[in-house]
């Protein structure tokens, strides 16, 4: 079974970024209930070493932040289109969080993933678009942004192929700590 880490997206910026699948020829839109930020793929994991990297990610502490998603890109191998997405604004808790969790799964056994971290949410996984469409798309909605949204926890997911999709179950959920919020009075003081 395959497993990865991610954040979930609230339904109200999931149905944003659903009016952003469509108008590129030979595209496969994620349906919306799969739309994350992944923050760690694990790949295959069996069920003990499953137990290690369920609590190494219990004990990460890290507290609660904002987020925004903010416009379209791609990444490419080569001249082949991999994923079409939208991308998410700068945000250091999210870089911290990253950090966390892939230390985590590291102490837990697996190999260091070693690649940049590149937050964003995959729209869709072309099939060799035309690039004049694939220009207009990202062109179209490059100026694209989701409502800011909060996040409260990250969950690890599952991964189980469908027959158009996979199909996502969510294993658990950890808790990140109540952002510190300060008030205009206490500020002051």
């Amino acid at each position: 079974m395959r497993y990865f880490v991610a954040l979930t997206l609230p339904d109200p910026v999931r149905w944003q970024l659903r009016l952003l699948c469509g108008g590129l020829p030979g595209a496969r839109w994620v349906p919306p209930e799969n739309f994350h930020i992944t923050l760690r793929f694990l790949g295959d994991v069996d069920g003990r070493d499953m137990d290690y990297v369920d609590a190494a990610l219990a004990s990460i502490r890290a507290p609660g932040f904002q987020l925004r998603l903010a416009g379209v890109g791609h990444f490419a191998s080569g001249n082949r289109v991999k994923a079409v997405w939208a991308g998410v604004d700068k945000e250091p808790a999210l870089t911290h969080l990253q950090n966390k969790v892939e230390s985590a799964v590291v102490r837990a056994g697996l190999t260091p993933d070693g690649q940049k971290y590149t937050p964003h949410v995959t729209l869709t996984w072309p099939k060799d678009p035309p690039i004049d469409k694939l220009q207009h798309y990202l062109a179209g909605h490059n100026l694209f942004r989701s409502e800011p949204f909060e996040v409260t926890h990250f969950t690890l997911f599952s991964s189980h192929a469908g027959s158009e999709n996979s199909v996502y179950h969510a294993e658990r959920s950890y808790a990140l700590t109540a952002r510190a919020t300060t008030s205009v009075q206490n500020a002051g003081r």
